[in-house]
């Protein structure tokens, strides 16, 4: 037993070291724009039967419980925490937030649908409102373009898109900002650079207007900033530490107790 008391514990530490690599991520990502914190969960894996429960003693009376040893843990998943991050004020016109619930809907180059909680869009030379980044010109979707005219855009809580020009107070209505919604959001895969695709685990998306029921509003010129608690993070980053080192004592425990047993013969 004290073989397989080496292999749990090393199931231990293994899984440990990826909630460190959960927490590294969620740590260095603690000023990306509309970054969500990810979690590790846990499960322990198949166990080792030496008694079933309600077997019949000498007697034939049944027990009342077995006698089984688990062989340790896993890393059942990873979920990201959608929950809002707070608001930081730019004045950018073309910063949006979503506050509440939804993505912002882009297109790639090669036209293919991606969705972001980041709001920091700007224009391309030809116009079009693209997420502020320098790989990639994704484009927000459903498109605008806004004229070489205008001065000024304004965008109201409901994502209505309007734009001023020199000389005149009437605004111009350019189109609707639209947000997209999945039954399941965890089930959404992450790409990077700010983007999730949907997968067959997170469903097809539902897109509506802002404001409406169960889609957030639009804030202009404020960004949301990653949710990542700091202070939680550091807590779970000690708390996973020493976790890893008594599994770690788990297996020099193990060793020690088989040095004794192969010094029996010399004793």
């Amino acid at each position: 037993m004290t073989v397989q008391t080496l292999y749990t514990a090393a199931t231990g530490m293994e899984a440990l070291q990826t909630k460190l690599d959960v927490i590294a991520n969620n740590m260095a990502n603690i000023s990306t724009t509309g970054f969500k914190k990810d979690r590790a969960n846990f499960e322990d894996v198949f166990y080792r039967q030496y008694r079933l429960p309600g077997a019949q003693d000498a007697d034939g009376t049944r027990t009342a419980t077995g006698v089984e040893v688990g062989l340790g843990t896993r890393v059942s998943s990873t979920q990201s925490n959608f929950k809002q991050g707070a608001f930081q004020t730019t004045n950018n016109p073309l910063d949006f937030a979503v506050e509440g619930d939804g993505f912002f809907k882009v297109q790639g180059p090669a036209g293919a649908s991606y969705y972001t909680r980041a709001g920091n869009f700007n224009l391309n030379a030809d116009g079009e409102i693209v997420l502020g980044s320098a790989n990639n010109g994704y484009r927000l979707n459903p498109n605008f373009t806004v004229p070489s005219e205008a001065t000024g855009i304004v965008v109201s809580a409901d994502g209505t898109i309007s734009y001023s020009t020199q000389g005149t107070d009437t605004l111009t209505q350019l189109g609707q900002i639209q947000l997209s919604k999945f039954v399941n959001p965890d089930g959404l895969l992450k790409l990077g650079d700010n983007l999730y695709q949907a997968t067959d685990a997170s469903g097809s998306e539902t897109t509506g207007n802002p404001g409406q029921t169960g889609f957030g509003n639009i804030r202009q010129g404020f960004l949301e900033a990653s949710n990542v608690e700091p202070v939680n993070e550091l807590i779970d980053l000690i708390t996973t530490q020493r976790s890893f080192e008594l599994n770690s004592q788990v297996v020099q425990a193990g060793d020690q107790i088989m040095q004794v047993v192969a010094n029996l013969r010399r004793a």
